[in-house]
């Protein structure tokens, strides 16, 4: 455990604590996207596809893909990140990935908090919160992104280059995953493919706890655990595996 504290006091040092403005960077990413969406589809639209806040429908997609996909992507480049810490015998790959998702995961929920509650302060959105739902799409959010990120771990070790293939392949995930657009209205032949992304399951699952209305028959938790569980556990295998090779590379 103090291993752990240790590699994420680092990781709050080297990644937030050198630039201007440190952890305010965090918040105001999320912000300026979501502020981007709201605006720009509020000029095309006259309301959101659910509610009427436009921040808060497209904040309740995005805060929770962005959580998966941040996670992917430093759970990826966990062994290159703490290469050199990774010589002494008192760390493991295990302490490395288990800083990042820890770190990661506490900023992602601190955002998360923040901003749904400014928006909810702020705008009048008549929405009543339903814990349940919102829990579970953060808890399936970040098994999807730390299995994902394990395998990608030890993909990206072997083949460099596939960092820049998986960037260019999930650029396109925005865009089918419930972000800007709910399942319901998307045409029949999208929402069959679509209904195949567990990350549509879990945008879907976390606007069920916002707007009570909502109620998609086409998500399954199950289903999105079983995937999850299923990549976590190839990644932890690869990882233990392959992770000293990697390393030695």
């Amino acid at each position: 455990m103090r291993t752990i504290v240790a590699l994420i006091l680092r990781e709050m040092a080297s990644v937030y604590g050198r630039s201007p403005g440190g952890y305010v960077w965090a918040l105001l990413e999320p912000i300026g996207m979501i502020v981007i969406l709201s605006f720009g589809f509020s000029l095309l639209l006259r309301s959101p596809s659910l509610g009427n806040s436009f921040i808060l429908f497209y904040a309740t997609g995005y805060l929770v893909y962005n959580l998966f996909l941040k996670l992917t992507q430093l759970v990826g480049n966990a062994l290159m990140f703490s290469k050199a810490l990774l010589t002494y015998p008192a760390v493991s790959w295990l302490d490395a990935v288990a800083g990042r998702v820890i770190l990661n995961l506490l900023t992602g929920v601190l955002v998360t908090y923040l901003l749904l509650g400014g928006i909810l302060l702020l705008v009048d959105t008549r929405v009543v919160l339903s814990f349940g739902p919102i829990f579970q799409a953060f808890t399936l959010a970040t098994l999807m992104g730390v299995g994902i990120g394990l395998v990608n771990c030890v993909v990206n070790g072997f083949f460099p280059v596939w960092r820049s293939i998986w960037s260019v392949i999930t650029r396109p995930l925005f865009l089918a995953s419930g972000v800007i657009i709910i399942h319901e209205d998307l045409p029949p032949f999208a929402q069959d493919i679509l209904v195949y992304n567990p990350i549509m399951h879990i945008t879907g699952l976390m606007r069920q706890g916002f707007y009570p209305m909502y109620a998609p028959q086409y998500i399954s938790q199950i289903y999105v655990l079983l995937i999850a569980l299923t990549l976590i556990a190839l990644g932890l295998m690869l990882m233990r595996r392959f992770s000293r090779d990697i390393l030695n590379r």
